[in-house]
């Protein structure tokens, strides 16, 4: 068969299979009657074997080894072609994502296209203080990409660029709440944490329902950030937690003073009065426990926090019963 009806049935350009002859990777064995080389039924074949193999993503080179070398293992390039095409896809994935955020970012030119770019580098630094600078750009000079700030606010280890990460995420125009959401479901600890705590730093009604889902959280770090959290906004579901914290002595100081800021509103009080003096009635809250139980009542208003007191000022523990008297005495002193 001559080249060019090889060509038409093989679908490998007459040019290419010329290369192929050159590099001597397929030559045609054959002659017909005019002295034309004709290719066989075995060169055509391996003609097909060379389109296979570089269908793999295999260098000419390589396929040439593959077929001609009786000693080479197969096994070892194809864990080298997955090696490459793992690099390859991480590439291009790299490069979707900035283009997907360049596009999110809407710039308005070509100049617009180049800062957002220059922000985009600056957020991957190596240097903290170029992190923290792009992230406290101005959002009217380079508008950040929201999934750009979420990355980089989770991944960031510096707590003064962490803190500017989360300062521009709350100053963004939004969709951010969705993104942190999944970093709350990381199995990196770390990464929960940061996750919350941007969040808590985000003033709109889909991060203050995310944190009340993060009440139920399993991991009790979270659940202590997203009740602080949310005891600063006025909401009391996060009144259980909170009493849990105190008891707990996790972030008690912090706990006890969001109860008292949301036992200044008219319905909560009681609510946080009960809660605990139930806390207080469970078997094996501790002296410690109990001091701090006392000290969290001091600014809870009503009689139900008073009796509690009044109990804890005769506590078989000397400690627990001075505070609660104390405690009290503060009171009767307003």
């Amino acid at each position: 068969m001559l080249i060019g009806e090889v060509a038409r049935r093989s679908g490998v350009s007459a040019r290419m299979l010329r290369h192929y002859d050159s590099l001597g990777l397929v030559r045609p064995t054959g002659r017909n009657g005019a002295g034309y080389r004709e290719y066989s039924g075995e060169d055509i074949r391996r003609i097909f074997h060379v389109e296979s193999l570089r269908s793999l993503g295999l260098s000419l080179r390589e396929v040439g080894q593959a077929l001609d070398d009786p000693g080479f293992a197969p096994s070892e390039l194809v864990d080298d072609l997955v090696r490459r095409t793992r690099d390859r896809i991480a590439r291009e994935t790299e490069l979707l994502t900035r283009l997907r955020r360049i596009g999110a970012a809407e710039p308005g030119g070509w100049q617009g296209v180049l800062q957002v770019v220059a922000l985009l580098q600056a957020l991957g630094s190596q240097s903290p203080g170029t992190r923290q600078s792009a992230a406290l750009s101005s959002a009217e000079e380079v508008p950040v990409p929201v999934e750009a700030l979420v990355e980089a606010v989770l991944g960031e280890t510096d707590p003064n660029v962490a803190g500017a990460l989360r300062w521009a995420l709350a100053r963004s125009d939004g969709g951010g709440g969705a993104l942190l959401a999944e970093g709350l479901s990381s199995p990196v600890a770390e990464v929960r944490v940061r996750a919350v705590r941007s969040l808590a730093e985000i003033p709109d009604d889909e991060a203050t329902a995310l944190l009340r889902d993060a009440l139920a959280h399993p991991d009790v770090v979270v659940r202590g950030y997203a009740a602080l959290a949310l005891g600063a906004r006025g909401t009391a579901d996060a009144v259980p937690t909170l009493i849990d914290m105190v008891a707990e002595g996790t972030n008690d100081v912090e706990a006890a003073d969001a109860l008292s800021a949301l036992a200044s509103r008219p319905g909560p009080a009681d609510r946080i009065a009960t809660g605990l003096v139930d806390r207080l009635a469970r078997g094996g809250a501790g002296p410690s426990a109990r001091r701090r139980l006392a000290q969290a009542l001091a600014d809870i208003p009503g009689t139900t926090a008073s009796r509690a007191l009044v109990e804890l000022a005769h506590d078989e523990d000397r400690g627990v019963a001075l505070t609660a008297a104390y405690v009290l005495r503060v009171r009767d002193a307003r």
